[in-house]
């Protein structure tokens, strides 16, 4: 209850709200205040399928401008032990009669939703790849291929734009089959199409080796000084004409780290953190050797510390 100032009572008194009719009444005398008043809280309602599930939400999930009715199409559910006799009645004819348009693109973005889920990447990165998707299929172009390939090159398009950038083998991963091979030519084929829509170039950002450097070092279980030490090493590296990948940069970089602390990483785990063969990452630590001195922080290791680091 709340008060209100009540013409017929001359006098402040307690109002009660009708939710039902939308009235304000005086508690003292019932002279309806005000009429037909608008309840702008929220409409917390259940929607579960299960009568035990009485968890509210607020109305639907949000809109999806991808799609062509936003995401906001009745769907009917079967009921409750219903098998094939659903499809025969008037409730299955009349579903399948309006089909949703949209259908395929709905089941690839659960596609490519299940993939960042899978490689913890953040709601911004999957609708980047909505997107990425949603241009590819209106050019018609992309009938015939291998649709898993495409939806993770779109993933991981959508990672390099959003600078987040996730390798091609952690891609693959969760890629439900499609092989490195398909989805680097999914790749090239998407931005090759994409451009020549655009009329112009696409930009995918520039991968730096501090971009995987964490998470690497986080597979390994690192200790803080040792991922600080890698982290610094790395940034001095990109002022070095090492003409290695990104990625086995910063293999080589944490191999030559952990050969410096009291928790040495055999070479195998390394490659099976970074996905970098072990011959990849031994040739890359062949090239930072001689700029051992100047890459790794005086903090971590002395000089006479650097004369144990093997020789390559």
């Amino acid at each position: 209850m709340s008060d209100a100032f009540c013409p017929e009572c001359k006098r402040s008194t307690e109002v009660v709200f009708d939710h039902s009719a939308g009235d304000t009444v005086c508690s003292e005398c019932g002279l309806v205040l005000e009429a037909h008043s608008i309840d702008e809280t929220s409409e917390w309602r259940t929607f579960a399928n299960e009568s035990a599930d009485n968890d509210p939400v607020r109305v639907g999930g949000p809109t999806n401008p991808l799609l062509t009715d936003g995401g906001l199409s009745t769907v009917i559910a079967k009921p409750n032990g219903a098998q094939g006799e659903f499809l025969s009645s008037s409730l299955g004819r009349w579903q399948n009669r309006g089909s949703n348009p949209d259908r395929s693109l709905i089941l690839a973005f659960r596609t490519i939703a299940t993939m960042a889920d899978r490689l913890g990447l953040v709601a911004t990165i999957k609708d980047r790849a909505n997107e990425i998707y949603k241009k590819v299929e209106d050019l018609k172009s992309i009938r015939g291929r291998n649709q898993d390939a495409i939806l993770a090159a779109c993933l991981y398009i959508a990672c390099r734009q959003e600078d987040r950038p996730r390798t091609v083998k952690e891609i693959c991963s969760v890629a439900n089959g499609a092989t490195k091979k398909e989805i680097g030519r999914a790749k090239e084929f998407i931005v090759k199409q994409l451009e020549v829509e655009m009329g112009q170039s696409m930009e995918m950002g520039t991968i730096h080796a501090g971009d995987f450097l964490r998470r690497f070092c986080s597979h390994l279980g690192m200790t803080n000084q040792a991922v600080k030490a890698a982290q610094e090493a790395v940034q001095k590296s990109e002022e070095l004409d090492i003409r290695r990948s990104p990625i086995s940069i910063a293999a080589a970089v944490i191999y030559m780290i952990t050969q410096l602390s009291e928790e040495k990483k055999p070479l195998k785990d390394i490659s099976l953190a970074t996905s970098v063969a072990e011959g990849t990452i031994r040739n890359s630590y062949k090239d930072l050797y001689p700029y051992a001195s100047r890459l790794i922080p005086t903090s971590f290791a002395k000089e006479e510390d650097l004369k144990s680091l093997c020789s390559p």
